[in-house]
């Protein structure tokens, strides 16, 4: 009964990983909106410090949706593991791919496709692969890690690059290197899976009529979260204002991605209870996404199909043809003019030859 319930919450919080992926992906298309039509007003904008989307009723729907997609993540953490969990936000960069070429006239190239079928196909290894059993079970379990030596070492390494980020590096290189307000959206975001994690467990205790609200580690927990997730909210904003939609997504799925599977390997140590085999598989399915995204990304300015590249191969053929063609016409005019110069010069021979042959005749005469 144990197992069979324990593949029932993992597919369980599989489907609300994939719920919360569509909404994600959706919430990022509507913010765009609403911080364009912004600037299209001149308004201030969140780039520069300002807060005028605050008025925008496109930006509140894509807070809205990114609500409802943190909410079925947040659910989807209390039932499965979150090696599991957060690699499957490869499918929000899909979704705002597809949906951006679509409403933001961001181009979809043959490059971009193939990217979401490698994406498609990592993820799905990782799903294959991931642990199916939770090691953390109770907040009482979930303080102790807390005080775990490695993840307070992290933690506070995770605290201090932040704010180094946030006083030092923001003001100065924030407008032109896309990977500061990523970077600051990133390590806060594997201390806010952490607090979602617990706050989880946390909630499936008090349905189970477990005395939740008197614990201090609940509310820590989730004054810990409002921190971290406003903090993620201010700094993605400004990254989305001043870069492209399909830029600031993949690089950001990356970075939290690793930064999330660090936080868990360190925190809730479910690798340890993975054999070599879904070790392996796991990493090949997280490296596959990555390729798949890069390729999805990397090259989307380049306007390739499969009609353009069949065009393409068809004039380089015709190219190659015409090359070969007056290859061989210029080594018929070099062999054509080596004749007539032959005959010309045999043309010209000929009288002196003959005034020799008349000169050596006369001598003998």
């Amino acid at each position: 009964m144990g197992q069979d319930r324990g593949k029932y919450d993992f597919y369980i919080g599989l489907g609300l990983a994939v719920s919360s992926s569509i909404f994600i992906g959706g919430s990022f298309i509507l913010k765009k909106k609403g911080l364009l039509r912004l600037a299209k007003k001149g308004s201030m904008r969140a780039g520069q410090g300002g807060h005028a989307y605050l008025k925008e009723w496109l930006w509140w729907a894509g807070l809205l949706s990114m609500g409802a997609g943190e909410a079925a993540n947040f659910a989807a953490y209390a039932f499965a593991p979150a090696t599991l969990v957060t690699p499957l936000g490869a499918l929000s960069v899909l979704v705002s791919a597809v949906l951006s070429s679509y409403f933001l006239n961001e181009r979809l190239n043959l490059h971009g496709k193939l990217g979401c079928l490698l994406s498609i196909l990592g993820s799905t290894t990782m799903v294959i692969h991931a642990p199916q059993e939770e090691e953390i079970s109770s907040l009482e379990h979930m303080a102790k890690k807390l005080v775990d030596p490695g993840f307070f070492m992290f933690a506070t390494l995770v605290i201090i690059v932040a704010l180094v980020f946030i006083f030092y590096v923001g003001p100065r290189h924030g407008q032109t290197n896309i990977l500061v307000y990523i970077t600051i959206c990133s390590v806060i975001g594997a201390l806010s899976v952490s607090c979602v994690k617990g706050l989880g467990i946390a909630i499936k205790e008090a349905i189970a009529g477990k005395p939740v609200l008197g614990n201090p580690l609940a509310w820590i927990l989730l004054l810990g979260l409002v921190g971290c997730v406003s903090t993620q909210i201010n700094y993605l904003n400004k990254a989305l204002d001043i870069f492209n939609t399909s830029l600031v997504t993949p690089i950001y799925y990356v970075f939290f991605t690793t930064s999330v599977l660090t936080c868990s390997a360190i925190l809730f140590k479910e690798w340890e209870h993975m054999g070599t085999d879904d070790v392996i598989g796991t990493l090949s399915g997280f490296l596959t996404i990555i390729v798949g995204i890069f390729l999805l990304h990397a090259f989307k300015d380049i306007s390739i199909s499969l009609a353009t590249l069949a065009v393409s191969m068809r004039k380089d053929e015709r190219t190659s043809t015409a090359a070969n063609g007056m290859a061989s016409h210029s080594t018929y005019e070099l062999l054509n003019n080596d004749s007539i110069d032959d005959v010309e010069g045999r043309e010209v021979g000929l009288p002196f030859d003959s005034v020799s042959r008349r000169n050596g005749a006369m001598t003998s005469s």
